[in-house]
């Protein structure tokens, strides 16, 4: 008895030993994040603010009462660009569409035209797509085509290719190949295989995806005008430059109507479609 008890308990000293080294371990983890996390709050909040040129507590709390006096004047001048926002997020949405399906048939490995040359070239589209910011995407076309409306579409299309083509690409990559094989089988062109024996299979992720992007389109579109290219952001920058605090909480309240409304919408639209 004495020979089993002595190893029993080496193992259990053992075993207190990982326990008292791995609670050692992850005290200085959290105690290595804390500080870095305190530093950060000291070194961009207390050091870097300019707390004196708020005015205090009583200046910040003057500033936010003036968002709360709406200025209801201007209802009538925001429905055309709440109308131009939707009309951003509708069209720059289904561009993105076109542009995706040859991005998504490119980047697909298992349907792409060449797997050395044209699959990293569809593939290379979607990364350039998402990386890009939409504003960055707005600028650029806006110095090409100018203010408007169409560099505000342009910018919302290229943004939406990388995320449409990406899921399409990818559910394409996940069909059951037996129904491919068979119209192979029988000699079906390659049209007749993609129309037939793929885009049944990858439709409903496809229009669940697009619906899905139109849906974050809106918010994108509600902050084009910040760059010229129209819609509510343009009447937001507009009510900030001239210091119109209740004009810009009205500006915010359209923008929440649009993204409620867009919610809704597509909410009942997955719905019907998937």
């Amino acid at each position: 008895m004495a020979l089993t008890a002595e190893p029993m308990s080496g193992a259990v000293a053992s075993h207190y030993d990982r326990r008292r080294s791995r609670r050692v371990k992850n005290a200085f983890i959290v105690a290595a994040f804390a500080s870095v996390l305190a530093w950060c709050f000291y070194d961009t909040i207390i050091v870097d603010t300019d707390w004196a040129r708020m005015g205090g507590v009583l200046g910040v709390l003057g500033t936010i009462e003036r968002f709360f006096h709406l200025d209801l004047t201007l209802i009538p001048y925001l429905l055309v660009p709440a109308l131009e926002t939707l009309m951003i997020a509708t069209l720059g949405t289904i561009v993105g569409c076109l542009f995706s399906l040859p991005v998504a048939w490119f980047g697909a490995e298992n349907v792409t035209p060449s797997k050395l040359l044209i699959y990293p070239i569809g593939r290379g589209l979607m990364v350039l797509s998402r990386s890009i910011h939409e504003i960055i995407w707005a600028l650029l076309f806006v110095g090409a085509v100018g203010l408007g409306a169409l560099p505000g579409i342009l910018a919302v299309a290229m943004r939406s290719v990388g995320f449409i083509s990406k899921i399409t690409a990818e559910a394409i990559e996940n069909i059951d190949p037996k129904p491919v094989e068979a119209i192979r089988a029988v000699g079906g062109s390659q049209f007749q295989v993609m129309y037939y024996g793929i885009v049944p299979q990858v439709l409903p992720v496809i229009l669940g995806t697009i619906i899905f992007e139109w849906d974050i389109n809106i918010r994108r579109s509600a902050v084009m005008g910040l760059v010229g290219a129209g819609g509510l952001g343009l009447a937001f920058f507009r009510q900030m430059a001239m210091f119109n605090y209740g004009g810009v909480t009205l500006v915010v309240l359209f923008v929440l109507l649009l993204i409620v409304i867009g919610e809704v919408v597509s909410h009942y639209a997955r719905k019907a479609v998937i």
